[in-house]
């Protein structure tokens, strides 16, 4: 007799029972996913209040000055997440070719003396008056539509049999986007969108042999251009012993392996930091997950990486639950840009590896990140409602508090009554 029954707490078994079955409902990773992303996306604001409120006042603005900017954003990406949901597969494979071309184009402007804006030795913003855009990150959106749609309709052909068709014409327009990028010198997003092209890749179920090949092609292209740059050099030798040039190459990770210390177990409490004095530079981005450590402690920062590993693992679920290629192709893609983003700048402020400067998804400030990523979000939302039984599950679902209120007006959609009305005896 179980424990239920016997009028006892449920034991482990039950409770095990009990979450195997809500994990194995329909709308569970459309609700995972607006669960994470709401997480994330509120202790990203309420972060960057924290951690950009003293830089602002350093540059004679108001401490909200970044804040209400990255809320504006997330103003803008909330409602395009909502339409992202709402849209049917065949709008994300219209888009997906203007959408990398105009990346494209935009990345091009970008090298353009006097259209770039030049910041800390890199070249990857456009100035349009009250807000810079940087092209990068929404080429890693326009590189998962227009991957996944290239490799589902060969896939529909029967062409990715041979290894050109998996190869050609993806690997030369990620590397093109490759080298646009590195010739604004920003190696981390490069990176990113290599995990994408790769991801893709992995999903259509290249070769194995294929993967080493590339995989040596990319080591030898990191490392001469880590040669190249010297400053690259710097940060990887400051990588390995930050503490023996705390003053040089390795103070910004010093400084947020120091702001983590200090937090303990639940942290100095919230807008209490020390570090964000002028002591560790970006906390506002790409140091913003040491402001968490410091402010909210080993608890918040497990948080954190918990949300992250639920937001990866529904993705993923997702990609595993559609049958559509397309969707299977795009999910995973996009569940490895945004996860391993976020591994790539959590690995980088704990010292695992060297600083590359890209933000943490949902929770850095920055709304050219903001917005795709959201975007992002938002496909795979609509792509939760296309698994099996999401839809059954969707039209039983009983009408929201918004639904109710429009239906109340007249707005919404009606129920057909039952009732006959002069029917005929």
């Amino acid at each position: 007799m179980s424990a239920v029954a016997r009028g006892g707490r449920p034991g482990w078994r039950e409770q095990v029972a009990t979450l195997r079955e809500l994990m194995n409902r329909p709308l569970t990773s459309y609700y995972l996913i607006v669960g994470c992303s709401a997480l994330l996306l509120g202790l990203g604001l309420m972060m960057v209040l924290s951690a950009s409120s003293i830089p602002s006042m350093e540059r004679a603005q108001s401490p909200f000055a970044m804040f209400t900017k990255q809320a504006f954003s997330a103003a803008l990406g909330v409602p395009l997440m909502w339409i992202c949901s709402r849209l049917p597969v065949r709008v994300f494979r219209m888009v997906a070719y203007p959408v990398i071309a105009l990346a494209i184009f935009a990345l091009v402007l970008v090298l353009i003396p006097g259209v770039g804006t030049t910041a800390l030795g890199a070249t990857r913003w456009i100035d349009l008056g009250p807000i810079y855009v940087q092209p990068s990150e929404p080429a890693k959106l326009g590189l998962v539509l227009w991957g996944a749609d290239l490799l589902a309709r060969k896939k529909q052909l029967g062409l990715l049999g041979e290894w050109r068709h998996l190869l050609i014409p993806l690997m030369p327009g990620a590397g093109l986007l490759a080298v646009l990028v590195m010739l604004g010198r920003d190696l981390g997003t490069t990176l990113v969108l290599m995990l994408i092209f790769l991801s893709l890749l992995w999903v259509v179920g290249a070769p194995i042999r294929i993967f080493a090949g590339i995989l040596g092609v990319l080591a030898l292209a990191a490392a001469t251009m880590i040669v190249v740059e010297p400053y690259r050099m710097d940060r990887l030798t400051g990588f390995w012993d930050p503490w023996a040039v705390a003053t040089d190459e390795g103070y910004q990770l010093v400084q947020g392996l120091t702001a983590l210390g200090s937090g303990g177990w639940f942290g100095t409490g919230l807008g209490a930091s020390r570090a964000k004095w002028n002591y560790l530079p970006h906390a506002e981005s790409d140091f913003i997950f040491s402001i968490i450590g410091e402010e909210l402690g080993l608890m918040g920062t497990l948080i954190v990486v918990g949300l992250f590993g639920l937001l990866g693992y529904t993705g993923l679920r997702v990609a595993k639950r559609v049958n559509d290629p397309f969707m299977r192709l795009a999910a995973a893609a996009a569940t490895a840009w945004i996860a391993g983003q976020a591994i790539v700048n959590i690995g980088a402020v704990i010292g695992v590896f060297p600083v590359t400067g890209i933000p943490l998804p949902l929770v850095s400030y920055g709304g050219s990140a903001l917005l795709p990523t959201l975007a992002a979000l938002g496909m795979l939302l609509s792509f939760a409602k296309r698994e099996p039984g999401a839809q059954e599950a969707l039209a039983a679902r009983a009408p929201g508090p918004v639904l109710r209120a429009l239906s109340w007006l007249g707005l919404g959609k009606q129920k057909p009554s039952n009732q006959r009305t002069g029917s005929p005896k």
